[in-house]
């Protein structure tokens, strides 16, 4: 993760390529992709799971209105 908040842009020039050609790449970053899941995907799965709705504190009901957060 990025140290700043700044977003990054990235353009790339992609040539043309043969119809096969791109099956081709499309299939070798699948099986990249694949391979990345099977490694991390217990990471990525506890990350995703950590940062759910079912896991986030929701506000106390019971506080009144006028109590200050702090």
């Amino acid at each position: 993760m990025r140290p700043d908040s700044r977003p990054v842009t990235v353009t790339l020039q992609l040539p043309p390529l043969p119809d096969e050609t791109v099956i081709d790449i499309q299939d070798i970053l699948y099986e990249i992709l694949e391979l990345f899941e099977a490694h991390y995907g217990h990471q990525i799965q506890r990350f995703i799971s950590d940062y759910s709705g079912d896991n986030i504190v929701q506000a106390n009901p019971n506080v009144p209105k006028d109590d200050p957060p702090f």
